[in-house]
C-alpha cells in the first residue's frame, strides 16, 4: 500500500495489496517477469486511476520484509541447540503460514542459509493442524511441551 502511495500517487486497499502480492510478488527474480494493471484512487485528483506495475517493482517493494524474514530465520538458527541444528542440516527448514506462499521465498532462504528449505503442503493451515495433532496425542508429546508454572 505504501509503495503505491509513494511511487504511483495512488491509494489502494489491503485486499488489493494482498492480491498483488499473491499474483506477482516474489522473493527472487521470476523466469518471466509479469506486468499488471492496478486500480486505485489518485491522491492528487481523488478520482479512480489505473497504473501499470511490474513484478520487478513489487519484488523491490517486498524486499525489506523478505530481508527481515531471512534475518529472523538466521537468528533462530544461531540460537538453535547443536542437536537440533544437525537435524535441520539433514532435514531442512519447513516454511508455514501465508508468507510461505510468496513465490521464491524458499529459494531465497535456501540461497542465504545454504540449508534445504521446504514449503508445507498446506502452509496456511499447517500450524493449526500440527497443534491439533499434539492436543490429540498429549501423552505422546508430554516430553517436548513447555509447561507454564504459576507461582
Amino acid at each position: 500500500m505504501q509503495f503505491f502511495k509513494k511511487n504511483h500517487n495512488i491509494l489502494i486497499g489491503e485486499r488489493t495489496a494482498e492480491a498483488i502480492k499473491c499474483e506477482v510478488g516474489s522473493a527472487v527474480p521470476l523466469k518471466e517477469e509479469i506486468t499488471i494493471q492496478v486500480k486505485g484512487r489518485d491522491l492528487v485528483g481523488g478520482i479512480p486511476k489505473t497504473t501499470e506495475v511490474s513484478s520487478v517493482e513489487i519484488r523491490e517493494a517486498l524486499n525489506e520484509a523478505v530481508v527481515q524474514i531471512v534475518d529472523a530465520v538466521r537468528q533462530s538458527l544461531e540460537r538453535t541447540p547443536p542437536e537440533l541444528s544437525a537435524d535441520i542440516l539433514d532435514r531442512g527448514v519447513m516454511l508455514t503460514g501465508g508468507g510461505a506462499l510468496l513465490k521464491g521465498l524458499d529459494e531465497r532462504i535456501r540461497m542465504e542459509t545454504n540449508l534445504p528449505v521446504h514449503v508445507a503442503d498446506d502452509p496456511l493451515t499447517a500450524v493449526v493442524r500440527g497443534a491439533g495433532k499434539v492436543i490429540d496425542n498429549l501423552n505422546h508429546y508430554q516430553k517436548v511441551l513447555i509447561r507454564n508454572r504459576r507461582y
